[in-house]
């Protein structure tokens, strides 16, 4: 095994350990997803593969959401493990601004850090945050919040701050609305691009039903 195999199974390993008991929608499986369509993405781009698929393991290593919207713990905790893996300085930084930048945050906050590497995690990570999954995960953190389903009553803030993103408790559907159907036209590859399509379709499919249920319409 090279080196490169042997710190990505480490960190795999690492992974699943931290996120044992995680929520069902930013779970270890999560991270399997992301770093597969990384991986794939990957294919069609000039990247560094290593920065890629260390960058899509540790993106969630601690999800601002589950420790009081600290935003420090999880680049921090990356940055400890990786440099105890004795991996490359410049990797590591690299890979600790991938993390500190991948996330949606609204929509409304500007990227401070640009590469293609980023680009590439980001594209995976927002692919498992649309289409099938993506309305799994949704329903799942809405569920584990005691969110309402829908409330009709309750629109959508398209114009949130980054706060007010954070802090929302918002019906479930808004969260389509405020983000979910965003992340077609906000994507940065190609694949990324041809795959979001679909799944975008798809959420559109499932919100037309979902209307016509709740209205009893069919």
């Amino acid at each position: 095994m090279s080196n490169i195999e042997d710190q990505i199974t480490k960190t795999i390993a690492f992974v699943k350990e931290q996120l044992a008991n995680a929520e069902g929608g930013h779970d270890w499986f999560h991270i399997e997803r992301v770093f597969n369509n990384a991986l794939l993405i990957s294919k069609t781009e000039r990247v560094d593969k290593l920065v890629v698929s260390l960058a899509a393991l540790l993106h969630d290593i601690a999800d601002s959401k589950f420790h009081n919207g600290d935003e420090t713990i999880g680049p921090n905790k990356a940055r400890t493990f990786l440099f105890n893996l004795n991996v490359d300085s410049v990797v590591i930084e690299h890979v600790i601004n991938i993390i500190e930048n991948v996330s949606f945050k609204g929509g409304n906050v500007s990227q401070k850090f640009h590469s293609k590497e980023l680009e590439v995690v980001q594209d995976a990570d927002r692919l498992d945050a649309i289409g099938a999954i993506g309305i799994a995960r949704c329903f799942n953190y809405g569920g584990f919040k005691n969110r309402q389903l829908y409330n009709p009553d309750i629109k959508p803030n398209l114009k949130m701050t980054k706060d007010e993103y954070k802090n929302s408790n918002a019906p479930t559907i808004n969260h389509f609305y405020e983000k979910l159907l965003l992340l077609k036209d906000r994507m940065n590859t190609n694949t990324g691009k041809r795959i979001a399509s679909d799944r975008h379709a798809f959420m559109e499919l499932f919100l037309k039903q979902f209307y016509n249920e709740w209205e009893g319409k069919q």
